[in-house]
């Protein structure tokens, strides 16, 4: 069995200089250290020393596998039925219930309900853009919500349950534009639409109670999307596109 003691002293200090790393350390910190893998410590087969790089960058792996993040941020009335959509999305990593655009710092669920705050219901997705992109996010976006009712979605009614998009950047401001436009063109709709396209101020994650309710409670929620008439009135605007994914 190969151990640090039967190797030369060479290989050995080497190896004592990896073991004194962060861990877990992955294959990009070995090469930057080592400059590549060596092709030779002396004392040590190539073998040898190639099967110890690979069992290390093994041992690192999440240390270099994690995916690039980019985050969206949409409201479309109670986010219990916003996270769905997306979290069966490939290649989003998260979504996040909360409150945005309003003025009272770290707002409860009662005062943003209340409508005294100016924030609207919104959900944050943590995506990687490789996998998804920020396009594909908004068309599954415009196919959960009613476009054409302005400070109200479906059964909630209150600026707090407005439709908008809150764009990070210029990029998705001209993305979130462009889909908006296509969309009026397309002559789909007889009525304006009237969803915003808002510069995204601070989001504050709701009670921890509505993060992924619809997991935690299935039966409430399926009750709650019915009786509002969420899915019937999204089927009335999209047809066979509604509340695709």
């Amino acid at each position: 069995m190969l151990n640090g003691d039967s190797l030369p002293v060479q290989a050995r200090n080497s190896l004592e200089d990896v073991k004194r790393q962060p861990a877990p350390l992955g294959l990009k910190s070995l090469m930057i250290q080592f400059g590549g893998i060596p092709k030779e410590i002396p004392g040590v087969k190539q073998k040898l020393l190639t099967f110890l790089f690979a069992v290390l960058a093994l041992a690192g792996a999440p240390a270099f596998a994690q995916a690039e993040e980019a985050v969206a941020v949409f409201a479309g009335g109670c986010f219990w039925c916003m996270e769905p959509p997306f979290d069966k999305t490939k290649g989003v990593l998260s979504t996040t219930s909360g409150y945005i655009g309003g003025e009272t710092p770290n707002p409860s669920y009662e005062e943003v309900s209340g409508g005294g705050t100016g924030h609207i219901e919104a959900v944050k997705i943590t995506y990687d853009p490789e996998k998804v992109s920020y396009s594909d996010l908004l068309h599954i976006f415009w196919r959960n919500i009613d476009p054409l009712r302005e400070n109200a979605q479906f059964c909630d009614e209150g600026a707090q349950y407005s439709s908008a998009i809150f764009y990070l950047d210029e990029t998705q401001k001209k993305e979130a534009e462009r889909s908006r436009q296509e969309l009026e063109a397309s002559g789909r709709f007889s009525k304006p639409i009237v969803t915003a396209i808002r510069e995204a101020t601070a989001f504050y994650p709701a009670e921890e109670y509505h993060q992924d309710y619809y997991l935690k409670n299935p039966a409430r929620y399926t009750y709650y999307r019915w009786r509002c008439g969420r899915d019937a009135q999204l089927r009335r605007l999209w047809g066979d596109e509604a509340g695709k994914h």
